[in-house]
């Protein structure tokens, strides 16, 4: 458990000697999103490979750095692209990020993510707020050694995504004339896309949307008592199993970024930490 917790410490002041900026805000880029780093100002970048315990962002669209800056005049650390189960790694390493965001002060997270519809009232291009989840992920990031450091052993999952976050969002959207819609995700473990029959099931227990990341970055956040918010955007419909590929979502994604950037800054500047 010291090995643990001293990985935890050691990342963490890797990036604390690396910037002097003390964020107050995370921010997980998913597929397509990390044109939004651009908006960030006296930002300092370092690559996930100089991190310490850091994995490697190995999928097309992840650069792979943490930004850190000033977003919206918020302190905020950005990760340009994440780490995904289908890759290889261990939960653990998917959800350290979570663990040392928590150890250098982040209180809210936005978690960004690309998925696909699976009610057919979402279209390509559609933005939702993430209003609750289905884990099919064959492991849970919670599971193995423990100490009260990292949170309660047994959280409860019932308000892992923060309404105030999510009253926010909505504020802003309406702002920006900006629609979304609000559903729940269904995490996989991919790195295959689902079947018809597949997309069927999930219909039929309740997911609106699928995806192959948040939930595991969620899930550790709710451990360690960090505000979540959850924001999909549809990248394909249910009509497009057999057309569906990684070129696709990323184009479907890149052409609503522009909404993206604007409704997150937006949100941003309206959360208070103080």
């Amino acid at each position: 458990m010291e090995q643990i917790l001293g990985q935890i410490k050691e990342t963490a002041n890797y990036i604390s000697n690396k910037c002097d900026v003390s964020p107050e805000i995370g921010v997980i880029l998913g597929s397509g999103f990390s044109s939004i780093v651009d908006d960030i100002k006296e930002k300092t970048v370092i690559a996930f490979d100089e991190i310490p315990h850091f994995a490697h962002s190995t999928t097309r669209g992840h650069p792979g750095n943490l930004v850190l800056g000033k977003l919206s005049g918020k302190k905020v650390i950005v990760m340009q692209g994440r780490f995904h189960f289908y890759e290889g790694y261990t939960m653990w390493g998917i959800g350290l990020p979570i663990r040392v965001f928590k150890e250098l002060g982040v209180k809210s997270i936005i978690i960004t993510c690309s998925a696909g519809a699976i009610n057919p009232n979402l279209k390509e291009g559609d933005i939702m707020v993430i209003k609750d989840h289905i884990n099919l992920m064959p492991e849970n990031p919670l599971v193995g050694p423990y100490t009260e450091e990292l949170g309660p052993r047994f959280p409860n999952p019932k308000q892992a995504y923060s309404a105030k976050l999510q009253e926010i969002l909505l504020a802003e959207a309406k702002k920006l004339s900006i629609k979304v819609k609000n559903g729940v995700y269904i995490a996989v473990s991919g790195p295959s896309y689902e079947t018809a029959a597949e997309i069927e099931f999930m219909k039929k227990i309740g997911a609106d949307a699928v995806g192959m990341s948040v939930v595991p970055e969620v899930l550790v956040a709710n451990q360690a008592g960090i505000k979540t918010l959850a924001i999909a955007v549809i990248s394909n419909s249910t009509k497009e199993v057999s057309e569906v590929t990684h070129e696709k979502v990323l184009a479907n994604v890149s052409a609503v970024s522009d909404k993206i950037s604007k409704l997150l800054q937006g949100t941003v500047k309206q959360i208070d930490e103080k």
